[in-house]
């Protein structure tokens, strides 16, 4: 569990997860509006070499960002009725992506490696990742 009191917390959380997540994985992130989902993947995106600016993809669904390591796929599912429809769209970047960050998603649904939940208290935030499914490059 990570305490996020600050942004220079949020951003050694990204560069952690940035040198964490296995190639290719999906991380569904989840928390209530305002919890610090977007500002999480604009710091991974910085972490990974991505020199622009990464926005919520809310209304376009999905944004790519093109880093050294391959690109950063970031979704939005808050406004789908059938997420599925988002899930046969990111397996396409499994073989691709960096990573696929995917906000108001449903791991079960989507396939997800890993949740990351963000959960604002009223003096920090705590982020927790658990790990969902082993992956075949991971040698299980």
């Amino acid at each position: 569990m990570w305490r996020l009191k600050d942004l220079k917390d949020t951003e050694a959380l990204a560069r952690h997860l940035a040198q964490t997540l296995p190639q290719g994985s999906l991380v569904v992130l989840q928390g209530p509006l305002g919890a610090g989902k977007t500002t999480l993947v604009q710091h991974l995106a910085r972490a990974l070499g991505f020199s622009g600016r990464a926005t919520s993809p809310t209304y376009t669904l999905v944004h790519e960002y093109p880093t050294p390591e391959g690109v950063l796929v970031h979704a939005d599912a808050y406004r789908l009725k059938d997420p599925s429809l988002l899930h046969l769209q990111l397996r396409a970047y499994r073989g691709e992506a960096r990573l696929i960050l995917v906000e108001w998603g449903d791991p079960e649904a989507l396939e997800a490696d890993y949740l990351l939940e963000i959960t604002p208290t009223p003096k920090e935030r705590l982020a927790r990742l658990l790990h969902l499914r082993p992956r075949e490059e991971e040698g299980i």
